[in-house]
């Protein structure tokens, strides 16, 4: 079983993680559905080439309908994330730490495409209020995804190293 230290500290930052994300998904969903049901109006009287964009927000500029769908898509791989991880935690085994380990991984990869179009989204000039609170959760989960996968490979480590090894006879 892992040892308490890396493991509190990796069920802390997920149970954070957990919040934080199902808040991203919230606001990118409702990002996602003012775009749609607003995207008519705002279109009337357009030039041609925005109305053929299909990722048109009538909110933000034009980097924000790749950073809501990320958002989103980050969101919702980082709820699943966290929910597995919580549980691998507690069960604390080896193989169970390694796979929420590289979870989180693949979660913070994702994380940091997001963060990086909030950061093309925040340079391109004024943001509803709604829109820089997706862009500041975005830049924390950052950080915090890097702790925790951090935590969640200190805490594989230590499992293994206290899980005794069987010889082969």
């Amino acid at each position: 079983m892992a040892s308490g230290g890396p493991k509190s500290l990796a069920s802390g930052l997920l149970f954070l993680n957990l919040i934080l994300y199902v808040v991203v998904a919230i606001i990118a969903g409702w990002a996602i559905n003012y775009s749609i049901d607003e995207s008519e109006n705002s279109l009337k009287g357009v030039s041609p080439p925005v109305r053929l964009f299909p990722i048109y927000f009538p909110i933000g500029n034009l980097a924000t309908g790749f950073f809501v769908i990320f958002a989103l898509l980050t969101g919702v791989v980082g709820i699943s994330t966290s929910l597995t991880g919580i549980n691998d935690v507690s069960q604390g085994y080896p193989a169970n730490m390694m796979s929420a380990a590289a979870a989180s991984i693949v979660t913070w990869t994702l994380t940091l495409l997001a963060m990086g179009l909030a950061c093309k989204e925040i340079s391109g000039g004024w943001r509803p209020p709604s829109l820089r609170a997706l862009e500041s959760f975005t830049i924390v989960l950052a950080l915090t995804q890097l702790l925790c996968a951090g935590s969640l490979h200190a805490g594989a480590h230590a499992a293994i190293i206290q899980t005794p090894m069987a010889s082969r006879v």
